[in-house]
């Protein structure tokens, strides 16, 4: 194992048994089409692809507060455990130098020996004695038949584009097993290796930072930012197909759309999921509620995360019109807050009624929107301007929010397509600012300032 990434694990509280790193579904991934994995409590994994890895490893000073900390190159496998169930592996490259392009396995992973090829499985010691066998078999039926209850199950789940899942409650700070979307991602990357396991199996992934390991319950808002989604390189096909979706839905018009969210609901310990089919329906009344609904915990309106994501949003902006030449096609904004924050004298929680008093709606209450809003908003929000031009205000940091403050994150994620000049390769060079990914911070700025001015009415 190499030096640095044995220092990572350790840093990361991974255990090593010395045969590589298994990989798990990462359960607080809302959106997006790559499988997502977890390396460690504070590091992520996911396929790289050769544009995002160049990004991460020529990105601006300026823009490195706004993106997940990436930290290297790991070489994934397919394999099989004892129990016939399929993992995926991670070890260390022996080199992270030359071409890691995620095109050729050579030979760059740790001990062969323990590669599993699916066209020399063995069927082990299941055939060694009959009475065994026959157990054996017997025992695989019902953990088939298991299996196939479960993927019926999750497969419904997957269809649903919105949905609600209780958590148990106890002492503990509840857990979340499960996410439909992750595990819909996860199920279909394992899929695509399987049948490609003749040819391949080994895979070159990215490590990144775990954007959530900060929080008990992360509740998760992925947007999908610009008003053009295909890259330079789109084939004719995928131009249209993106360029559909934008005019269908309110990338078009404001230049952002939800693409996911996960939202822990503390009054009935459920989790709220949404995806982007869901996302890509909303109207732009519809896109308000669900980011109001985003930062309501089922009690009332959590008001103190606003003015911190609004300060990150704006210095984010500002980077970005700094940012000569960058396209950021088909990117992501993730904000994210603790759903389920330790509470302390000094951090209390808006979450009206908290003592068992319960809120009464007024009369003027129960004439706004299902989520707050005014049902006929004059805003509207289509020029973008609107909040846009706020200042900088506070200090910058990877959690914003003043010191005694709630611990908000407001980043940007998924360059598979981004461009710019420094890329030598590319036919198209741009100029100027990303005025689509812009664009969508502005109108972003001013829906939320507008919830924020709303709720303090």
């Amino acid at each position: 194992m190499s030096p640095a990434l044995e220092a990572l694990m350790q840093g990361d509280g991974t255990p090593y048994p010395g045969k590589g790193v298994m990989l798990e579904p990462f359960v607080h991934q809302v959106g997006g089409h790559s499988c997502v994995l977890r390396f460690g409590e504070q590091t992520i994994c996911k396929p790289l692809i050769p544009r995002e890895h160049q990004f991460y490893k020529s990105l601006p000073p300026e823009m490195r507060k706004f993106t997940p900390q990436y930290k290297g190159v790991v070489s994934v496998s397919f394999e099989e455990d004892e129990e016939g169930n399929l993992c995926l592996i991670a070890y260390p490259l022996r080199s992270d130098s030359g071409d890691v392009e995620n095109k050729d396995p050579s030979s760059d992973c740790e001990p062969k020996s323990k590669m599993v090829k699916w066209s020399h499985k063995k069927h082990s010691s299941l055939l060694m004695e009959n009475d065994n066998y026959s157990k054996e078999r017997s025992r695989q039926s019902r953990k088939e038949d298991k299996m196939k209850s479960y993927r019926d199950e999750m497969q419904s789940q997957q269809q649903a584009e919105v949905l609600y899942f209780s958590l148990e409650k106890s002492n503990m700070v509840p857990q979340i097993k499960h996410n439909p979307w992750s595990l819909k991602c996860h199920q279909q990357h394992l899929q695509r290796m399987k049948e490609n396991s003749k040819h391949r199996n080994q895979y070159k992934f990215i490590l990144l930072e775990n954007l959530t390991w900060r929080y008990r319950m992360p509740c998760v808002l992925d947007l999908k930012m610009g008003t053009r989604q295909h890259g330079d390189d789109a084939t004719e096909e995928k131009k249209a197909n993106q360029i559909r979706k934008c005019q269908q839905s309110t990338s078009a018009s404001i230049g952002v759309r939800l693409c996911g969210m996960q939202v822990y609901q503390s009054d009935s310990g459920q989790l709220m999921f949404m995806n982007k089919y869901h996302g890509r329906k909303l109207t732009l009344a519809g896109f308000k509620e669900a980011l109001y609904q985003f930062f309501h915990d089922g009690r009332g309106l959590r008001q103190e995360l606003l003015s911190p994501v609004l300060r990150r949003l704006r210095e984010m902006q500002a980077a970005l019109e700094a940012c000569e030449s960058y396209r950021f096609y088909s990117s992501s904004l993730l904000i994210i807050y603790d759903g389920d924050p330790p509470r302390t004298p000094t951090r209390p929680r808006h979450r009206g009624g908290e003592e068992g008093e319960e809120d009464e709606p007024s009369d003027e209450e129960e004439e706004e929107g299902a989520y707050g809003f005014p049902r006929s908003s004059s805003s509207g929000c289509s020029n973008g301007m609107a909040g846009g031009s706020g200042g900088n205000s506070g200090r910058s940091s990877h959690s914003s929010g003043e010191a005694s403050g709630p611990a908000v994150d407001v980043r940007m994620i998924d360059f598979a397509h981004t461009t710019c000049r420094h890329y030598g390769e590319d036919s198209v060079v741009h100029e100027g600012q990303d005025s689509g990914f812009i664009f969508g911070l502005q109108n972003l700025i001013s829906i939320i300032s507008e919830l924020e001015d709303h709720s303090t009415d």
